[in-house]
């Protein structure tokens, strides 16, 4: 199976304005979006709704000498709001079932390289690096 994430940006203070309805509404479809994943073979093996990018922690430079900033990596209106970790055999399903998520915002899927296979690593493959 191949693992893959899937990204939901949104749009951070429409959801802090939403009422409990909207909200509501908003996690019924995550949770469709779950039950269905399970009914079709997929497996979600991580996950989690992200708290609001004011409060984000940016590192720059390296251990012993960071340099850290409040707020987003990137000053945007949408922001990451969320993510699922999810493997499938079936990228084509996986890919329909997130058009319950996708929204005007839309999401992106990516596979995750495998970190454990150094073969996985296009940069490791003489045909590639020249």
């Amino acid at each position: 199976m191949t693992e893959y994430v899937v990204l939901l940006p949104g749009d951070e203070s429409r959801w802090e304005q939403a009422d409990t309805e909207t909200r509501k509404r908003v996690y019924a479809v995550h949770e469709e979006f779950t039950r269905l994943l399970a009914e079709r073979g997929h497996i979600v093996t991580g996950g989690a709704e992200l708290e609001h990018s004011r409060r984000a922690r940016v590192v720059r430079g390296q251990r012993g000498s960071v340099t850290v900033t409040e707020g987003p990596y990137a000053e945007t209106v949408e922001q990451l709001s969320g993510f699922y970790v999810v493997q499938s055999d079936d990228l084509d399903d996986l890919l329909d079932l997130c058009g319950l998520l996708a929204g005007e915002e839309g999401v992106e899927v990516r596979a995750a390289l495998p970190s454990s296979d150094p073969s996985s690593d296009p940069s490791s493959d003489p045909e590639v690096t020249g």
